[in-house]
């Protein structure tokens, strides 16, 4: 988001603990808890669950107190809305969103950026439900299993991820994976974490459709 999420992180870090964000713990593929907590470590601080909630609730407040410009700084990756929009279009297909950031947050930017008209909420897992990538995972194919209301396998989800931590995590569950090199880590890296399907962004639906009805065999 241009910059502007690390801003909203400093703000509610301090607004928390009452000292300045002088540094950050490491974010890719990483839960905000874990985020929080090392960045706390960073400053000296030990901090508890308490803590972690009283921040995410002032970093979702900070995202919406300065939406417009998230709005402007920020922008949807390149094919993403037609990707979403062509998975909706498929039918008989759940889509939700797993991921580290807290839900309040997750929500806010889907939204910003129109990208949330298909997602299943109910079935997401979020950086407040775990520590853990791969369990966020596992609580995902749990709670769409809930929603749909009858059994759903690991091999019957697929992972959408930018990470090597979300190749990981898909990996762990037994969960197909898509790897999309749009994030800081590119088509090799994606690649040694073990994803044998990685696209090199989101551009082409009709390869990222195939990709997802056979992640095995990438096209």
């Amino acid at each position: 988001m241009g910059g502007v999420g690390r801003e909203l992180s400093a703000q509610a870090f301090e607004r928390v603990t009452g000292v300045v964000m002088r540094q950050q713990a490491k974010i890719d593929g990483i839960t905000e808890a874990v985020i929080f907590r090392e960045t706390a470590r960073l400053h000296g601080l030990t901090t508890d669950r308490d803590d972690f909630e009283r921040f995410a609730a002032a970093l979702a407040e900070a995202h919406l107190l300065r939406r417009g410009e998230v709005r402007q700084r920020g922008h949807a990756l390149a094919g993403a809305a037609a990707a979403l929009q062509a998975v909706a279009d498929m039918g008989g297909v759940m889509q939700t969103v797993v991921t580290g950031n807290v839900r309040e947050v997750a929500r806010f930017k889907l939204h910003t950026f129109g990208l949330d008209r298909a997602i299943a909420w109910e079935a997401g897992a979020f950086g407040e439900d775990d520590d853990a990538r791969a369990e966020l995972v596992r609580i995902a194919v749990k709670r769409a299993a809930a929603l749909y209301g009858g059994p759903l396998e690991p091999h019957e989800a697929v992972v959408v991820g930018d990470t090597p931590a979300d190749v990981e995590a898909a990996m762990q569950n037994g969960v197909p994976v898509i790897a999309v090199a749009t994030g800081r880590s590119g088509v090799e890296e994606l690649r040694e974490a073990g994803a044998s399907c990685v696209l090199p962004d989101l551009r082409d639906t009709t390869r990222f459709l195939a990709a997802l009805h056979d992640p095995a065999h990438c096209p």
